[in-house]
Parts: structure tokens; sequence; C-alpha cells
């Protein structure tokens, strides 16, 4: 039973997940239901087979000192199953548990009043769990690399994030567009190049985008897929553009932690080392991340400057390949920007225990780690 507190942390939290959370860190499936079960292969190629959980919202979840010990082994974030109890008022709280605490399983299929067979379900949850984020590039490629074939529909951008993005990606392919519009011999009018960037970014592939599909001379499905990719870059662009300025805070932070607690000089060895493989290994990410999105950048160029599409198209039909490792490496660093900024709020004094300080270095390490043995 959760304690009162709990339930009413838990009950904030979804008004605030529904209104206002990230893509990378919340799945909202009921959301997504309410706006696409309409469509056939919604139902046809669900994410889960239980329509319970199928309308659930998923959780990147920063393991507080109260949920640790749910777990055999030490881990510093979870991955939230919550299923509300009611789907019209997410204020009346919901059912809540982690993949991977003890006797999850157990807990799924009461909470989706399900006695048959879940193997499917829970492979899929495992294969979610072992993502550092929820961003819908990462997990479509992650799924499908795992032969899962799930509905585009279950990928899509928060409204939040979508919000947010609109003004980058105006910059961002508005020659484009003039070039697109300069093909059909007229100018695009501010309104209209706006529809073409809400359009982009929205989960229909419609008529609005038809001046950049005869740019980009494709069809049918490979025009789906290729706003699909061209989508995911934009997305990892735009996170990265506030992402660098965190890095370079925390990266600064880091080196002033102020470490209390009696330890001795293997300790303090430690406590350097892992400082110093964190500015390394954060140098080597930044590089590696840039390196994927320059060749996105000399495609795009060569599309505008020369007005040639077989390049730029070509990109696109290969980009999905390339979102395993991009946004992983885009998931680690952004949880060591959001972890360290939620253990040490700004203006806050850096300090930490021993312990604490082992803890929180060797998690970051381990994600940096784990991509650089790629």
């Amino acid at each position: 039973m959760k304690s009162a507190n709990k339930a009413d942390r838990l009950t904030r939290s979804l008004r605030a997940l529904d209104r206002e959370a990230s893509t990378s860190r919340v799945l909202n499936l009921l959301a997504i239901e309410t706006r696409s079960g309409h469509r056939p292969e919604h139902a046809e190629a669900p994410l889960f087979r239980n329509r319970i959980l199928n309308s659930a919202l998923l959780v990147k979840h920063r393991l507080r000192a109260d949920d640790i010990f749910l777990f055999d082994e030490v881990r510093p974030n979870a991955t939230k199953v919550i299923i509300p109890f009611e789907r019209s008022d997410l204020g009346l709280g919901g059912q809540s548990f982690f993949v991977g605490q003890r006797g999850w399983a157990d807990l799924l299929r009461e909470a989706c009043n399900e006695h048959t067979d879940m193997a499917r379900d829970i492979a899929t949850l495992r294969l979610i769990d072992k993502l550092p984020s929820l961003d819908p590039f990462l997990l479509r490629e992650h799924l499908r690399r795992h032969g899962l074939s799930v509905a585009p529909s279950y990928f899509s951008l928060s409204g939040a994030d979508m919000e947010q993005m609109q003004s980058f990606v105006s910059v961002q392919i508005s020659q484009l567009i003039d070039l697109a519009f300069r093909h059909a011999g007229r100018v695009a009018p501010g309104a209209h190049a706006a529809r073409l960037v809400e359009a982009l970014l929205s989960t229909d592939v419609d008529e609005r985008l038809e001046p950049l599909r005869k740019t980009l001379v494709m069809d049918g499905e490979s025009f789906k897929e290729g706003v699909f990719s061209w989508k995911g870059f934009l997305y990892y662009k735009w996170t990265l553009t506030r992402l660098w300025s965190e890095l370079e805070t925390v990266g600064d932070e880091i080196s002033r932690l102020k470490v209390n607690g009696n330890r001795d000089d293997d300790a303090q060895r430690s406590i350097d080392d892992l400082r110093k493989r964190l500015r390394q290994g954060l140098i080597v990410e930044r590089k590696a991340i840039m390196r994927t999105l320059a060749v996105y950048d000399r495609a795009f160029d060569g599309l505008i400057d020369e007005g040639n599409p077989h390049g730029f198209r070509d990109f696109l039909q290969r980009a999905p390949e390339r979102f395993l490792s991009l946004g992983e490496r885009v998931g680690v660093i952004a949880h060591i920007a959001s972890f360290w900024r939620y253990r040490f709020p700004q203006g806050a004094p850096l300090i930490a225990d021993i312990d604490d300080a082992f803890d929180i270095l060797q998690d970051f390490d381990s994600g940096l780690s784990a991509n650089l043995a790629v």
C-alpha cells in the first residue's frame, strides 16, 4: 500500500505529466490512445497487447530513498508504470510500480486484470527499461531491432515539446520552405510556413507537407519514413541546444564538488579519477554526437545550396540506423545534466558525503563507459 503522502504525490505528478511532460521522460499511452485510437493500425500493431497496459503512462523515474528498497540491485533510475484509476480524470491518481522491482510481474498482472500469458508485454517492458530515455526515435528503433513492429502513432512528440520546438524548427527549415515554394513558383507566406512546421512536428503526414514532398522527390511510405527521420534529427538538435550549456555548468560543478567524510588516499584518488574520466567522457560523447549531426548538416546543406534532393533523401532513408547510437548518447548526457541538477539545485551548496559522491559519479561514469564501449 502507498502512504497518503506518496498517493498525493502520484496524483499531483499525473496531472503535471498530462500537461507538461517532456517526450524523453514520459510515454503517455492514454493521450496517444485518445488521439489515435480510432486508427485501425493503432489496434492492429499495439505497443502492448493488454488494453489496460496499452493506455498506461510510462515514466523514466529517478529513484528516491524510499524507492531503492524495492529492488534487489542498486540502480539510480527505473521505468515506472502508472495505470490511472479513472481514464477520464488523472486527478484521481492510479496504481504504480517499477519495472524490475521485486514481484513486479505479479503487480502488473493484478493492475491489468490479466491472468493469461503476458510474456510479450513483459518482454516489451524489459526492453523499454533498458533505454536511457523514452524519446520516440530511439524507442522505435530499439523495438524494431528486437523484432517488434508497432504502429507509428505510438512514436509521437509530446505537446509540451512540440510547442517549444516550433520556433527552433522554423529557423532550421526556413530555407527549405522557401526552396519548396520557389519550385512551385510562389513565395511562402508566414502563416503557410508556420502550418508546414506544425505539420512536420505532428503525428500525421498529410497534404500540408505536399510542397516538401515534391521538393524531396519522395512518395508514399518512403516520405512518411523520411519525415519521421527528419523530425528525429530536428528533435535531437533542439534537445542539444539546451543540453550543451547545461553540461558545461554541470562539468564545472562536478570539479568543484566538496566531498565530506573520512577517506584514505585510495578513496581520494578514486574520486579524482572519476572526475577526470567524466570530463574526458563528456568530451568524447560530445564529439561523437557532433559527428553524427554533421552528417545531417552536410546532407541538408547540399539540398539547400545545390538544390539536389538526392543526398538528403538518401540520408533520411538511412537515418533510423543512427537513432540507436545517437539517442542513447543523448539520453545518457541528458540524465547526467538532469540528475545533477535534481541532486544539486541551482545555488545549493556543492557538498556531498563520500558515499553519496561515489554513487553519483559512478552512476554517471557507468553510463558514459557503456557508450564508449560500443
